[in-house]
């Protein structure tokens, strides 16, 4: 197993460690629901350096991602930055990411899910037939995630920069902890607001930062957060998870990803999502509660009131804000419609939800 930057650090916090990605990563310190309703209420720090980073550079850069990529990266300047998506040959999703515009039409940052690493540089320089300077850093580039309504309040003091008053999907770049050329971005995957932050793994950055940010943090309620908090916040916002409620059989469209695939440009598989938009979607990945006792595991059927299946749960979990189980999955055209009842085969039982508009906070 790869180890972080941060590992030490984790391991030194008690943290309960398993392998993710092929990285040996926190999935939990003090307990899932604390943790939880550390980022809810107040902020919480994710060491997430096991994603990967891309920079494209030259004067091509922009025309190979609006070549590889769904959303219309033109519409972005440089310090914003776009949620977008790899689609495949099919009209599948080879992963979601990041765009981010550090010089317009010159160079850009893309931020990519840790398990698709080797797959989506694969897949972009496949396209990459006008010489765009490429470069993977992603073994050098530290990600940690700063999330909570009081993140921001917290970290300004060690920042050169306003960043209280950083836009959401902006970013900007300054000292951190008297660490030059770090990025600072409004992006995030909790819901709860805060930033993200990407520097380079040299001259000891990686413990000055961690060390800066706990010390200044923890005397006001900042804790370290696991990947199983990461997960049930992202899920009561309704974020898709790579893997889990996308991957290469789906497509954006039945994704309710419709909002990031632009058709006034063109890229991979247009024509396939094209057709799919007009003739109209046969599912749809919705957001559901359990309104019978249970709770939806990734892979369990979804049934209607007859017992006949519809569709599949791609993910689900006893949501810690809300005290309720929930879940998201794909059903069938007709069952999707929110407060529409389905019913989740739990060990050869039907138990009773229904649909309802995401997030569920």
């Amino acid at each position: 197993m790869k180890s972080t930057p941060f590992t030490q650090k984790h391991l030194a916090l008690g943290a309960k460690m398993a392998e993710f990605a092929g990285y040996n990563m926190p999935i939990s310190y003090s307990g899932i629901n604390v943790e939880h309703a550390a980022v809810r209420n107040n902020a919480g720090i994710f060491d997430v350096s096991h994603m990967g980073e891309f920079i494209l550079k030259g004067e091509n850069a922009l025309d190979l991602i609006q070549r590889v990529t769904s959303n219309d990266a033109s519409k972005i300047t440089d310090g914003q930055a776009q949620y977008s998506c790899l689609p495949n040959e099919t009209g599948g999703i080879v992963d979601d990411l990041i765009v981010y515009c550090l010089e317009y039409n010159q160079s850009y940052l893309i931020v990519v899910n840790a398990s698709n690493i080797e797959k989506d540089w694969n897949w972009i320089s496949r396209f990459n037939t006008r010489n765009v300077e490429m470069h993977n850093i992603s073994d050098k580039t530290c990600l940690l995630a700063i999330q909570g309504p009081n993140a921001t309040r917290i970290l300004q003091p060690l920042v050169d920069k306003d960043i209280m008053n950083l836009k959401y999907y902006t970013f900007t770049r300054a000292k951190f902890a008297g660490i030059e050329n770090v990025i600072i971005s409004a992006t995030g995957y909790t819901g709860s607001g805060g930033v993200e932050i990407y520097f380079e793994d040299k001259d000891d950055a990686a413990n000055s930062i961690w060390d800066a940010i706990f010390a200044i943090g923890t005397p006001q309620g900042l804790q370290p957060i696991g990947l199983g908090a990461r997960d049930t916040l992202r899920l009561e916002m309704g974020y898709c998870l790579y893997g889990n409620d996308i991957d290469d059989t789906t497509s954006p469209l039945e994704a309710g990803l419709g909002w990031i695939t632009k058709f006034t440009k063109d890229f991979t598989a247009r024509p396939i999502l094209e057709k799919q938009k007009a003739a109209g979607i046969t599912r749809k990945l919705v957001g559901f509660e359990m309104i019978d006792r249970g709770i939806p595991r990734h892979d369990y059927i979804i049934k209607d009131a007859n017992g006949n299946t519809i569709g599949k749960v791609t993910s689900g979990t006893q949501a810690p804000s809300l005290g309720k189980a929930i879940g998201m999955g794909y059903v069938a055209s007709g069952h999707n419609a929110v407060d529409s009842e389905i019913y989740i085969d739990i060990r050869n039982t039907l138990v009773k939800a229904k649909v309802v508009k995401a997030p569920f906070v």
